[in-house]
Protein backbone atom coordinates (compact mmCIF):
# COMPACT_ATOMS: atom_id res chain seq x y z
CA UNK A 1 0.00 0.00 0.00
CA UNK A 2 1.38 3.37 -1.06
CA UNK A 3 -0.37 5.29 1.71
CA UNK A 4 0.79 8.74 0.67
CA UNK A 5 -0.52 8.30 -2.87
CA UNK A 6 -3.94 6.98 -1.84
CA UNK A 7 -7.09 9.07 -1.91
CA UNK A 8 -9.09 9.71 1.26
CA UNK A 9 -11.70 7.23 0.05
CA UNK A 10 -9.02 4.57 -0.45
CA UNK A 11 -7.56 5.22 2.99
CA UNK A 12 -11.01 4.99 4.56
CA UNK A 13 -11.68 1.69 2.79
CA UNK A 14 -8.38 0.28 4.03
CA UNK A 15 -9.78 0.26 7.59
CA UNK A 16 -13.49 -0.27 6.88
CA UNK A 17 -14.10 -3.84 8.00
CA UNK A 18 -17.88 -3.60 7.73
CA UNK A 19 -17.64 -2.66 4.07
CA UNK A 20 -15.08 -5.40 3.38
CA UNK A 21 -17.23 -8.17 4.90
CA UNK A 22 -20.59 -8.09 3.17
CA UNK A 23 -22.46 -10.12 5.79
CA UNK A 24 -20.93 -8.31 8.75
CA UNK A 25 -24.33 -7.04 9.95
CA UNK A 26 -25.69 -10.58 10.16
CA UNK A 27 -22.57 -11.84 11.94
CA UNK A 28 -22.77 -8.99 14.45
CA UNK A 29 -26.46 -9.60 15.08
CA UNK A 30 -25.84 -13.29 15.74
CA UNK A 31 -23.03 -12.48 18.20
CA UNK A 32 -25.19 -9.95 20.03
CA UNK A 33 -28.11 -12.38 20.32
CA UNK A 34 -25.84 -15.14 21.63
CA UNK A 35 -24.27 -12.71 24.08
CA UNK A 36 -27.67 -11.66 25.42
CA UNK A 37 -28.52 -15.30 25.99
CA UNK A 38 -25.20 -15.93 27.74
CA UNK A 39 -25.68 -12.96 30.06
CA UNK A 40 -29.23 -14.07 30.83
CA UNK A 41 -27.94 -17.52 31.75
CA UNK A 42 -25.22 -16.07 34.04
CA UNK A 43 -26.78 -13.01 35.71
CA UNK A 44 -25.02 -13.03 39.06
CA UNK A 45 -22.17 -10.55 38.55
CA UNK A 46 -23.24 -8.09 35.83
CA UNK A 47 -22.68 -4.33 35.52
CA UNK A 48 -20.40 -4.04 38.55
CA UNK A 49 -19.10 -0.48 38.77
CA UNK A 50 -15.36 0.23 38.68
CA UNK A 51 -15.48 3.95 37.87
CA UNK A 52 -17.69 7.03 37.77
CA UNK A 53 -18.61 7.15 34.08
CA UNK A 54 -21.66 5.40 32.65
CA UNK A 55 -19.78 2.63 30.86
CA UNK A 56 -17.29 2.00 33.69
CA UNK A 57 -18.73 -1.39 34.61
CA UNK A 58 -17.69 -5.05 34.57
CA UNK A 59 -19.52 -8.23 33.63
CA UNK A 60 -17.94 -11.14 35.53
CA UNK A 61 -18.52 -14.83 34.92
CA UNK A 62 -16.75 -16.79 37.67
CA UNK A 63 -15.71 -20.41 37.21
CA UNK A 64 -16.50 -23.24 39.61
CA UNK A 65 -12.89 -23.01 40.83
CA UNK A 66 -12.03 -19.49 42.06
CA UNK A 67 -8.37 -20.09 41.19
CA UNK A 68 -9.13 -20.98 37.57
CA UNK A 69 -7.61 -18.73 34.90
CA UNK A 70 -9.72 -15.78 33.77
CA UNK A 71 -10.01 -14.33 30.29
CA UNK A 72 -10.65 -10.60 30.34
CA UNK A 73 -12.10 -9.67 26.96
CA UNK A 74 -12.13 -6.06 25.67
CA UNK A 75 -14.69 -5.37 22.98
CA UNK A 76 -13.92 -3.73 19.65
CA UNK A 77 -15.57 -1.09 17.49
CA UNK A 78 -12.65 1.23 16.69
CA UNK A 79 -12.89 2.75 20.19
CA UNK A 80 -16.19 4.45 19.21
CA UNK A 81 -18.85 1.74 18.81
CA UNK A 82 -20.37 -1.29 20.59
CA UNK A 83 -20.47 -2.32 24.23
CA UNK A 84 -19.35 -5.20 26.42
CA UNK A 85 -22.92 -6.57 26.48
CA UNK A 86 -22.70 -7.67 22.85
CA UNK A 87 -19.51 -9.72 23.27
CA UNK A 88 -20.20 -11.93 26.29
CA UNK A 89 -20.54 -15.08 24.20
CA UNK A 90 -16.91 -14.80 23.11
CA UNK A 91 -15.75 -16.02 26.52
CA UNK A 92 -18.11 -18.99 26.40
CA UNK A 93 -15.56 -21.37 24.87
CA UNK A 94 -13.09 -20.92 27.71
CA UNK A 95 -15.91 -20.77 30.27
CA UNK A 96 -17.00 -24.21 29.09
CA UNK A 97 -13.41 -25.35 29.67
CA UNK A 98 -13.51 -24.28 33.31
CA UNK A 99 -12.19 -20.71 33.01
CA UNK A 100 -13.66 -17.55 34.46
CA UNK A 101 -14.47 -14.70 32.10
CA UNK A 102 -14.80 -10.94 32.49
CA UNK A 103 -15.68 -8.06 30.17
CA UNK A 104 -14.97 -4.41 31.02
CA UNK A 105 -16.93 -1.53 29.54
CA UNK A 106 -15.28 1.74 28.62
CA UNK A 107 -16.29 5.22 27.46
CA UNK A 108 -16.38 5.63 23.69
CA UNK A 109 -14.93 8.39 21.55
CA UNK A 110 -15.70 11.28 21.17
CA UNK A 111 -16.83 11.28 24.82
CA UNK A 112 -13.35 10.07 25.78
CA UNK A 113 -9.96 10.47 24.17
CA UNK A 114 -7.92 7.36 23.43
CA UNK A 115 -5.67 8.30 26.35
CA UNK A 116 -8.72 8.27 28.63
CA UNK A 117 -9.91 4.94 27.23
CA UNK A 118 -6.55 3.29 27.94
CA UNK A 119 -6.63 4.77 31.45
CA UNK A 120 -10.12 3.32 31.98
CA UNK A 121 -8.99 -0.19 31.05
CA UNK A 122 -6.09 0.09 33.48
CA UNK A 123 -8.49 1.36 36.16
CA UNK A 124 -10.80 -1.58 35.45
CA UNK A 125 -7.86 -3.97 35.94
CA UNK A 126 -7.01 -2.19 39.20
CA UNK A 127 -10.57 -2.85 40.35
CA UNK A 128 -10.36 -6.50 39.34
CA UNK A 129 -7.12 -6.91 41.28
CA UNK A 130 -8.75 -5.43 44.38
CA UNK A 131 -12.24 -6.95 44.08
CA UNK A 132 -12.07 -10.03 41.88
CA UNK A 133 -11.62 -12.42 44.81
CA UNK A 134 -14.93 -11.26 46.31
CA UNK A 135 -16.61 -12.36 43.07
CA UNK A 136 -14.84 -15.71 42.77
CA UNK A 137 -12.01 -14.66 40.42
CA UNK A 138 -8.53 -15.27 41.82
CA UNK A 139 -6.62 -17.00 39.02
CA UNK A 140 -4.23 -15.79 36.37
CA UNK A 141 -5.61 -13.22 33.93
CA UNK A 142 -5.21 -13.50 30.18
CA UNK A 143 -6.03 -10.08 28.74
CA UNK A 144 -7.68 -10.34 25.33
CA UNK A 145 -9.56 -8.20 22.88
CA UNK A 146 -10.62 -7.89 19.27
CA UNK A 147 -10.01 -5.01 16.85
CA UNK A 148 -9.79 -1.89 19.06
CA UNK A 149 -9.77 -4.36 21.94
CA UNK A 150 -6.67 -5.93 20.42
CA UNK A 151 -4.98 -2.55 20.56
CA UNK A 152 -6.09 -2.08 24.18
CA UNK A 153 -4.78 -5.55 25.02
CA UNK A 154 -1.33 -4.66 23.74
CA UNK A 155 -1.45 -1.22 25.38
CA UNK A 156 -2.39 -2.61 28.81
CA UNK A 157 -0.41 -5.87 28.79
CA UNK A 158 1.97 -4.43 31.37
CA UNK A 159 -0.69 -4.15 34.08
CA UNK A 160 0.45 -6.21 37.10
CA UNK A 161 -2.82 -8.20 37.26
CA UNK A 162 -2.22 -9.51 33.73
CA UNK A 163 -0.22 -12.70 33.17
CA UNK A 164 -0.48 -12.97 29.38
CA UNK A 165 -2.21 -11.47 26.34
CA UNK A 166 -4.25 -12.64 23.36
CA UNK A 167 -4.54 -9.83 20.81
CA UNK A 168 -7.04 -10.47 18.00
CA UNK A 169 -7.05 -8.46 14.75
CA UNK A 170 -5.76 -5.32 16.43
CA UNK A 171 -4.44 -1.94 15.28
CA UNK A 172 -0.93 -1.47 16.65
CA UNK A 173 0.27 1.59 14.73
CA UNK A 174 -2.04 4.59 15.08
CA UNK A 175 -0.38 6.96 12.63
CA UNK A 176 -2.44 5.97 9.57
CA UNK A 177 -5.70 6.17 11.54
CA UNK A 178 -5.40 9.95 11.59
CA UNK A 179 -5.75 9.98 7.80
CA UNK A 180 -9.10 8.14 7.85
CA UNK A 181 -12.75 8.59 8.82
CA UNK A 182 -11.97 6.97 12.18
CA UNK A 183 -10.22 10.11 13.37
CA UNK A 184 -13.35 12.26 13.11
CA UNK A 185 -14.31 11.06 16.60
CA UNK A 186 -10.90 10.02 17.93
CA UNK A 187 -9.08 13.28 17.14
CA UNK A 188 -5.73 11.65 17.85
CA UNK A 189 -2.96 13.99 18.97
CA UNK A 190 0.68 13.63 17.98
CA UNK A 191 1.43 12.62 21.54
CA UNK A 192 -1.22 9.89 21.54
CA UNK A 193 0.07 8.43 18.29
CA UNK A 194 3.56 8.32 19.79
CA UNK A 195 2.70 7.00 23.24
CA UNK A 196 -0.31 4.76 22.52
CA UNK A 197 0.90 2.93 19.41
CA UNK A 198 2.08 -0.47 20.67
CA UNK A 199 4.54 -0.65 17.76
CA UNK A 200 6.35 2.40 19.15
CA UNK A 201 6.40 1.34 22.81
CA UNK A 202 8.86 -0.82 24.74
CA UNK A 203 7.82 -4.44 24.41
CA UNK A 204 6.28 -6.03 27.51
CA UNK A 205 8.03 -9.22 28.63
CA UNK A 206 4.90 -11.34 29.05
CA UNK A 207 3.54 -14.00 26.72
CA UNK A 208 1.24 -12.57 24.06
CA UNK A 209 -0.36 -14.47 21.22
CA UNK A 210 -1.06 -12.23 18.22
CA UNK A 211 -3.64 -13.48 15.74
CA UNK A 212 -5.43 -12.32 12.61
CA UNK A 213 -7.54 -13.81 9.83
CA UNK A 214 -5.96 -14.35 6.45
CA UNK A 215 -9.02 -12.74 4.80
CA UNK A 216 -8.65 -9.48 6.78
CA UNK A 217 -7.80 -6.05 5.43
CA UNK A 218 -4.08 -5.48 4.71
CA UNK A 219 -3.37 -2.92 7.50
CA UNK A 220 -4.66 -5.30 10.18
CA UNK A 221 -2.60 -8.17 8.79
CA UNK A 222 0.56 -6.08 8.54
CA UNK A 223 0.13 -4.53 12.00
CA UNK A 224 -0.14 -8.01 13.54
CA UNK A 225 2.87 -9.31 11.65
CA UNK A 226 5.00 -6.26 12.44
CA UNK A 227 4.18 -6.26 16.15
CA UNK A 228 5.01 -9.94 16.41
CA UNK A 229 8.28 -9.35 14.55
CA UNK A 230 9.24 -6.66 17.05
CA UNK A 231 8.45 -8.94 19.95
CA UNK A 232 10.30 -11.85 18.36
CA UNK A 233 13.35 -9.64 17.80
CA UNK A 234 13.34 -8.98 21.55
CA UNK A 235 13.07 -12.75 22.22
CA UNK A 236 9.70 -12.36 23.91
CA UNK A 237 7.26 -15.27 24.19
CA UNK A 238 4.13 -15.59 22.11
CA UNK A 239 3.23 -16.96 18.71
CA UNK A 240 1.82 -15.34 15.59
CA UNK A 241 -1.30 -17.22 14.51
CA UNK A 242 -2.86 -16.53 11.10
CA UNK A 243 -6.33 -18.14 11.02
CA UNK A 244 -6.85 -19.47 7.49
CA UNK A 245 -9.85 -18.00 5.69
CA UNK A 246 -11.10 -16.00 8.67
CA UNK A 247 -12.22 -12.43 8.18
CA UNK A 248 -12.48 -9.66 10.75
CA UNK A 249 -15.83 -10.93 12.05
CA UNK A 250 -15.43 -14.71 11.83
CA UNK A 251 -12.04 -14.93 13.55
CA UNK A 252 -13.72 -14.52 16.95
CA UNK A 253 -15.58 -17.80 16.39
CA UNK A 254 -12.27 -19.46 17.22
CA UNK A 255 -12.52 -18.00 20.73
CA UNK A 256 -16.28 -18.44 21.08
CA UNK A 257 -16.13 -22.20 20.47
CA UNK A 258 -14.88 -24.62 23.12
CA UNK A 259 -12.73 -26.39 20.51
CA UNK A 260 -11.73 -23.23 18.62
CA UNK A 261 -8.12 -22.51 17.72
CA UNK A 262 -7.95 -19.42 19.96
CA UNK A 263 -9.60 -21.25 22.86
CA UNK A 264 -6.88 -23.90 22.61
CA UNK A 265 -4.09 -21.34 22.31
CA UNK A 266 -5.36 -19.26 25.24
CA UNK A 267 -5.14 -22.31 27.48
CA UNK A 268 -1.48 -22.72 26.55
CA UNK A 269 -0.70 -19.15 27.68
CA UNK A 270 -1.12 -20.06 31.35
CA UNK A 271 0.30 -23.61 31.32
Amino acid sequence: MNWGAMSRAERDAAYNNSMAVKNSAELNAAREAASAAFRKAHPGHLDLRYGARERNTWDLFPAADPKAPCIVFIHGGYWQRNSKDGFANLISGLHARGWAGALPGYTLAPDATLSAIVAEINAALDWLAANGKAHGIEGKVVLSGWSAGGHLTAACLGHPRVSAGLAISGVYELGPIRDTYLNEKLQLSDGEIETLSPMRLPMVAKPMLITYGTAELPPLVSDSRHLHARRAAAHLPGALLPVPGANHFTIVHELRDADGALTRQARLLVD
